[in-house]
């Protein structure tokens, strides 16, 4: 099967029909005009050599939490759309608590 395919593909590989393009270059990912949001409320928290900020927004889709993790001047943005927040709170509140019960391994001497 390899011959078939080329020495350089794994087996479950198959070509794009797409080609290689940037994500740029599709015809339906033109650019989106900006949505108007909302700032709710806002909230910075320094933890360690990062800086996360929290904000709730709403726009004409909704409610959603924005999380922007700062490093260094590189930043990462999550959502979560407000109807989901009370289940991502119950999840990082088991993560909170497994964190606590878990002491980190002692390293080896």
């Amino acid at each position: 099967m390899v011959g078939q395919m080329g020495k350089d593909m794994i087996s479950n590989e198959r070509p794009s029909p797409f080609g290689n393009r940037p994500h740029g270059d599709y015809p339906h990912s033109a650019p989106r005009p900006p949505v108007n949001e909302e700032t709710l409320k806002s909230a910075k928290i320094q933890i360690e050599r990062k800086t996360f900020v929290l904000a709730l927004k709403e726009n004409p889709r909704g409610r959603f939490l924005r999380i922007t993790e700062d490093v260094g001047g590189r930043r990462d943005t999550i959502i979560i759309p407000a109807p989901g927040l009370e289940d991502f709170r119950k999840l990082l509140d088991e993560m909170v608590q497994a964190a606590g019960e878990n002491p980190p391994p002692v390293p080896p001497e």
